[in-house]
């Protein structure tokens, strides 16, 4: 009797690395599985959202508003660089098409510069005959919520609606859009002509996918 319970426990010891090791092979086929679910995922997410960047850059949503947004960009002591004044002449020109009875210059200034873009696109259209009257500047914000949430706020002071049309380059347009909502504007889009490169919109697909996900007020400090 005694042998027989001594080898029965022999037979339970030979046999329990077996059954521990076809568990821990169980844990490790599921955690496999949820990461290559998570990471088929993540691509599928990314990959669509890339496709709606790239499809929102080739529209053109010009329709009556009530301003015209220009989102800022580098100017040179005062002097808007060639993307910033591209989207400046845009913005004039569906001004003088009456799209709109206002323009909005957006953007702050780097460390160092004497101007602030907002400020450089004043003096622009105003030498182009725009009235000051028709210019709201707006020089809060040093990335794109920081200058949308800022020009919600100032069109609100000056008892105009939110219904605005957003002038920057092709790959911004989803981005910008989707903050736009967020700060509590009613946006479309106008793109300049400039060309949109593959970096240009994979990283603002980059961009976009994460402010979806935590939020473009929290995304964009990440970018401070």
């Amino acid at each position: 009797m005694v042998v027989k319970l001594s080898e029965q426990g022999s037979t339970d010891t030979k046999l329990y690395p077996f059954a521990k090791s076809k568990q821990a092979n169980k844990y490790v086929k599921v955690f496999s599985t949820t990461c290559l679910a998570l990471i088929l995922l993540g691509v599928s997410f990314i990959s669509i959202t890339f496709a709606q960047v790239w499809w929102q850059s080739t529209r053109d949503e010009v329709r009556e508003v009530n301003a015209v947004v220009v989102l800022g960009a580098a100017q040179w002591d005062g002097v808007p660089s060639p993307v910033l004044e591209a989207r400046l002449e845009h913005a004039l020109d569906l001004y003088d098409a009456g799209v709109a009875p206002f323009i909005v210059t957006t953007g702050s200034k780097q460390g160092g510069d004497r101007f602030t873009e907002a400020y450089a696109g004043l003096t622009y259209l105003l030498e182009r005959s725009v009235p000051e009257s028709a210019i709201l500047v707006v020089i809060d914000g040093s990335n794109t919520f920081q200058s949308l949430s800022a020009t919600s706020n100032a069109l609100e002071r000056a008892g105009i609606e939110k219904r605005v049309l957003l002038v920057s380059d092709p790959y911004h347009a989803l981005r910008a859009k989707e903050i736009a909502r967020e700060v509590g504007l009613q946006p479309w889009f106008s793109p300049t002509q400039l060309d949109s490169s593959f970096s240009q919109l994979f990283r603002e697909t980059i961009g976009t996918s994460v402010g979806r996900v935590i939020g473009f007020r929290r995304a964009s400090t990440l970018s401070e």
